[in-house]
């Protein structure tokens, strides 16, 4: 789920953090490996998958699966393999032989992908409720997540992190408004403490999520925003398509009390898919200001997953000019990886979309011939019966900091991001 970067100032500040701590970049962050590591026979995609290894298996096979399409035995197991003992899933583990000790990145929102493609799979009870119970001991008081949860790269509660967990805990048959932590906080309290309210400024950014405080603002970030949008509505990113379709509208200002946390955070969703549906007016699709840019780019990892927030909260209509698109603009974005193709995948599937003609690529097949072949004789798209097929539950860099952030939550970001929106 890419960031929409608000102002070159922002941008330059995350460099700058960088820039101005080598040493702590040097001590803190995963090193890069010299060599990169053989790739697992049972891995989608044939890129480095140091950063980002389960968290593009997971979404390579949760789109097969909310499709018809049966993954290969050797790619869930590889999956399942990734495991650590103590439930967590890193973003990568070379030599499964050996347990996760140190010096391995433990990853909550690889551990939470991974949970939603396993309960989407069935099969998998124990693993499942091995990560879950992982999840649960690390919940920080405030009642969210962070990426790292205890490791050097902890930066505190993010929305991001939070969101994908409350999605993974919906779909593992948890209810998120009970898993509170031992301050007695749920995640929905933390989850909403990041959205703007009816006093941001603009007015536009009203209903948007900030991935953390910056410089003590909240700061508008798409990423999180249909992040939060998918764990308000209780789905991930494997959304049955709606029977409803309405336009999006802002944030209802003053906002009512909700009756229960589950009914604020759905309520809250559906101010942060208002916010989604007018950031896309403007270009008909995300931008972003990328470091070293004069200008903002085409930003299609969250135009995406702000066309599968929307979807989920019945307003397909407002998705529809940016769904047309991804389909026109997203093929090189895509090309070979298996994250990227799985979000489109999902994303054709939230909207009633055929993946097998999606602007003329058959994505399902793309997705297929990144990792071993799926079972059966049948391996093309086939769209399922979205009445069989219940929510599963339920991603680049992160720049949103201020100018004179601490160099910490910088790089806190930037390897939170690493494995999201595909490795762009």
């Amino acid at each position: 789920m890419t960031v929409r970067r608000s102002a070159a100032a922002l941008a330059a500040s995350a460099v700058l953090c960088v820039g101005v701590a080598p040493a702590a970049l040097a001590d803190t962050a995963p090193p890069s490996p010299s060599a990169p590591p053989v790739i697992p026979s049972g891995l989608h995609g044939k890129k480095d998958p140091t950063y980002d290894g389960v968290w593009r298996q997971s979404f390579a096979l949760l789109a097969q699966d909310t499709v018809g399409v049966k993954p290969a035995a050797q790619a869930v197991d590889w999956l399942v393999g990734q495991q650590c003992a103590n439930g967590s899933f890193p973003a990568f583990r070379a030599d499964t032989s050996k347990d996760c000790d140190a010096t391995a990145y433990i990853d909550s929102n690889a551990t939470a992908a991974a949970v939603q493609a396993l309960a989407a799979l069935g099969g998998h009870d124990d693993s499942v409720k091995k990560a879950v119970g992982w999840l649960k001991s690390v919940q920080n008081e405030d009642g969210g997540w962070s990426s790292n949860p205890g490791g050097a790269m902890d930066s505190g509660t993010d929305a991001n992190s939070t969101a994908i967990v409350i999605s993974a805990l919906t779909a593992a048959g948890e209810k998120p408004a009970e898993t509170k932590s031992k301050a007695g906080k749920s995640p929905y309290e933390a989850l909403l403490s990041f959205q703007l309210g009816c006093t941001a400024e603009p007015a536009t950014d009203r209903g948007a999520f900030a991935f953390q405080p910056a410089g003590g603002k909240l700061v508008a970030n798409a990423d999180a925003t249909a992040a939060a949008a998918l764990a308000g509505l209780g789905t991930g990113t494997a959304v049955v398509p709606s029977g409803t379709d309405a336009p999006a509208t802002a944030l209802t200002c003053p906002a009512a009390a909700a009756a229960d946390p589950a009914a604020g955070a759905a309520a809250a969703a559906q101010g942060a898919a208002g916010y989604l549906a007018e950031a896309l007016k403007k270009d008909g699709h995300l931008t972003a200001l990328t470091p070293g840019a004069d200008q903002p780019t085409a930003d299609t990892g969250n135009t995406a997953d702000a066309v599968i927030a929307l979807a989920a909260a019945g307003h397909k209509q407002s998705a529809a000019g940016a769904l047309e698109w991804l389909k026109a603009n997203s093929a090189a974005w895509a090309k070979d990886s298996p994250a990227a193709l799985g979000t489109l995948v999902l994303a054709a599937h939230a909207t009633g979309t055929d993946p097998k003609s999606f602007g003329g690529t058959d994505l399902v097949a793309a997705l297929n011939a990144t990792g071993p072949a799926p079972q059966g004789a049948d391996t093309g798209a086939t769209e399922v019966d979205s009445e069989k097929k219940e929510p599963s539950g339920g991603q680049n860099l992160w720049w949103i900091i201020g100018a004179g952030a601490a160099a910490g939550m910088g790089i806190g970001i930037l390897l939170s991001g690493r494995r999201k929106k595909n490795q762009l």
